[in-house]
């Protein structure tokens, strides 16, 4: 069993936590769309600007140090997604960023008539990329479709749509509408098998698990590092070889060894710093010899906890008179979600639900939140999507308490 959480601490190593707007303390719900920062990751970022603040690759002092730093943050995102090399790893602006870019270097490999699958889970930022390859180059677009009844996808929804001029399969580890944890490793599996590539968003998988890469089989697996309490940042993770012998988009005098052919451009090396700092917050709550090990026990301790709140707030949300969870519900089947709950109530808005919560300093998102796939599969682009609550370790029993309380008040009124 893991040991139990000091909320307490984990909250004063924050300092957004403290803040109050009227003397109102603020929930910070909307967590799928970006977490809070603890101190260690303003502490190296501003360490950066203030000391290392030089391009690469230079003789003199600041540049050596930037160079070191980089390679520091290389190696701990390396450590963050278990991969064997800081060669594999790739910085960029975002998830979304990373994989236009990618898609064009991968798109080299493919040509007209070859298809490609997407899911309908997915969040647009590994759909629209995908799509708009496809109509530059004449491919054959197949899609993954899950159950809207169960919010899962059937064990044989990507051999419906396998073939054997399937190049590419891009599917994402959870959900940003429904939660849902797919089972990517068996999806990558499947497509190997059929020679396709495997692309895989972790954006919202990676604040709540830990990442294995190499146990996953995928060749691409992509997040967001404000999405894990570090700054706008998005960290890719290739398969070496793949890296090595993909084409990539650059300018000329940029060399061709693993990252660097992938990162155009000067890097927000402050960016990397914070992703860097923020790995080093998570490396507290685990034990083990390595970085990697330390991390993937981390993640064993907080989802703990994590689960205790979905579970608090799922129960209280059902109680609620024509409220729908639009994800997996069950206390057993919480290993098979993220904390992100999405939920609709009849006769009221998302948007004005959204309005009546942040009027009592509780933070949360509605609407469609880039995943028009899963809410247009729903049936609910044209209702206003979804009111969506997401917890991290960072919350407490009490604010999920407050939350409930609060959607009582604004139902009534």
């Amino acid at each position: 069993m893991a040991p139990s959480l000091d909320i307490a601490r984990v909250r004063s190593q924050f300092p957004a936590l403290a803040l109050k707007d009227g003397g109102h303390a603020r929930v910070y719900f909307d967590n799928p769309a970006g977490t809070q920062v603890p101190r260690q990751v303003i502490d190296r970022t501003v360490e950066t600007l203030a000391t290392k603040n030089a391009n690469l690759g230079g003789y003199f002092s600041t540049t050596k140090l930037a160079d070191e730093m980089v390679n520091l943050a290389h190696q701990a995102c390396a450590d963050f997604y278990n991969a064997r090399s800081a060669s594999e790893i790739v910085f960029g602006q975002n998830m979304t960023t990373l994989t236009l870019h990618m898609s064009r270097c991968l798109g080299r490999k493919f040509k007209r008539g070859d298809e490609i699958v997407l899911s309908r889970m997915d969040h647009d930022a590994n759909v629209a990329p995908w799509l708009l390859l496809a109509e530059d180059l004449g491919l054959v677009v197949r899609w993954m479709d899950f159950d809207p009844e169960t919010y899962e996808f059937p064990e044989d929804a990507l051999r419906k749509v396998l073939s054997a001029k399937t190049r590419l399969v891009a599917l994402g580890l959870a959900s940003n509408c429904t939660g849902t944890v797919n089972d990517v490793k068996g999806f990558a599996r499947e497509a190997k098998a059929a020679g396709a590539l495997v692309y895989v968003d972790a954006v919202q998988f990676a604040p709540h698990y830990a990442i294995d890469v190499q146990d996953l089989g995928v060749d691409v697996l992509v997040s967001s590092a404000y999405k894990w309490f570090g700054p706008h940042m998005g960290v890719l993770w290739g398969r070496e070889e793949l890296l090595k012998e993909t084409f990539s988009y650059k300018v000329r005098p940029a060399g061709n060894d693993l990252p660097h052919k992938f990162e155009t451009g000067t890097l927000s090396h402050e960016g990397m710093a914070g992703c860097l700092g923020a790995i080093e917050y998570l490396e507290q709550f685990g034990d083990g010899v390595t970085r990697a090990k330390k991390i993937s026990s981390a993640w064993d301790r907080l989802v703990s906890y994590e689960h205790k709140l979905t579970l608090q707030l799922i129960d209280g949300l059902r109680e609620v008179k024509g409220l729908t969870i639009r994800g997996l519900t069950s206390a057993n089947a919480l290993h098979r979600r993220v904390p992100t709950v999405s939920f609709t109530l009849d006769g009221h808005h998302p948007d004005t639900l959204a309005k009546g919560f942040a009027a009592e300093n509780m933070f949360v998102w509605s609407g469609h939140n880039y995943a028009i796939e899963p809410v247009g599969r729903m049936g609910l682009l044209d209702k206003g999507g979804v009111l969506r609550v997401g917890l991290a370790h960072y919350n407490t029993a009490a604010e999920v308490d407050s939350f409930l309380s609060a959607l009582t008040r604004i139902i009534k009124n």
